[in-house]
């Protein structure tokens, strides 16, 4: 028999995307190649400090498997998580959907897995990988902003994107675009999340087509039968989206602007009337590249690989599609 062949080590770097109910990872190789994907649940009904033990005990796992699989451990990990982040200290300070408050999650991770860690903002990360890797590419002022629940952004700077003094830049939702309109859980009246959001668009066309049970990709759909009722709905929406990227535009010059969340799966539905929307507002200011973001789901966890090989000062340019 001959010699036994050695495992050539693979340097890799753990990325970690935490979301409410489910985490993403993977580990990235240096051209940002997915070398291993996992998932796991977050146990969020477990309450905060057992959704902490579960990060840190997936981190661990997920070491382990680069050391026993491409021959030695990860030399950084970048984690995603939602809420209120301190980026700097590397604090998640809030999440009303994990329960948490001021958890050291940097110091921990670090602590687990014996090598430097990341934490962003899991918006932030997601436009970090849209605007370097994705929809974006080659932009250097990107506005990613996801249509979900609510409505957030993520500001592109130069390949990075912009936290804030206190880490709440990109927080279009909550550009007042109808004052003294519908209350928002913010304490402001009137925000865009309220008018524009896929959460808005269901609600309101809940109540329109009188059927508790629709939703927003019902809205899409019955506005490209012509149902007049959709129409009006739909165009409400594009109208406040309108109003408040405008305002956004009119602060940061965006190059590029990047649409994504479940509004943007209505593709041209939405698109179409939303460049015409913001084309008719616009005066002196410059009409960026509007486009739908092209990672989905894997955004979050592609941009906290970026954010580990950041920290290594090695950024992977030429990423595998995301299947």
């Amino acid at each position: 028999m001959g010699p036994r062949a050695t495992l050539v080590p693979v340097r890799h770097v753990i990325a970690l995307d935490v979301g409410g109910t489910g985490m993403k990872a993977a580990l990235v190789g240096p051209a940002g190649e997915l070398l291993h994907r996992a998932r796991r649940a977050t146990g969020r009904e477990r309450g905060p400090e057992a959704v902490v033990e579960e990060i840190l005990d997936f981190a661990a796992e997920l070491r382990a498997h680069g050391a026993r699989q491409l021959g030695k451990p990860a030399a950084a990990a970048g984690v995603a998580v939602p809420g209120i982040v301190d980026e700097e200290r590397g604090v998640a300070a809030y999440s009303a959907n994990l329960g948490w408050r001021d958890v050291p999650l940097r110091e921990l991770l670090a602590h687990r897995l014996g090598a430097p860690v990341a934490l962003g903002h899991d918006v932030r990360t997601g436009g970090l990988a849209e605007g370097r890797i994705g929809a974006g590419r080659g932009a250097d002022r990107f506005l990613f902003v996801p249509l979900g629940t609510g409505i957030a952004g993520a500001i592109g700077i130069g390949g990075r994107v912009e936290a804030g003094a206190h880490g709440f830049a990109g927080e279009v939702g909550h550009i007042v675009v109808r004052p003294g309109g519908t209350a928002c859980p913010c304490g402001q009246r009137g925000c865009l999340e309220r008018y524009a959001s896929a959460a808005a668009v269901s609600e309101a066309w809940a109540a329109a087509s009188g059927n508790p049970d629709a939703d927003a990709a019902d809205c899409a759909k019955a506005v490209e039968s012509g149902d007049p009722n959709a129409v009006r709905v739909w165009q409400d929406a594009v109208d406040a989206l309108a109003d408040g990227l405008l305002t956004a535009l009119t602060l940061l010059d965006p190059r590029t602007l990047i649409i994504g969340g479940g509004l943007a799966e209505a593709g041209e539905t939405l698109f179409t009337p939303l460049r015409d929307a913001v084309r008719r507002r616009v005066t002196f200011q410059k009409l960026p590249t509007i486009v739908p973001a092209a990672l989905g789901d894997s955004a979050g966890c592609l941009g906290a690989g970026l954010l580990a090989w950041d920290l290594l000062d090695t950024t992977p340019t030429t990423p595998e599609e995301p299947t």
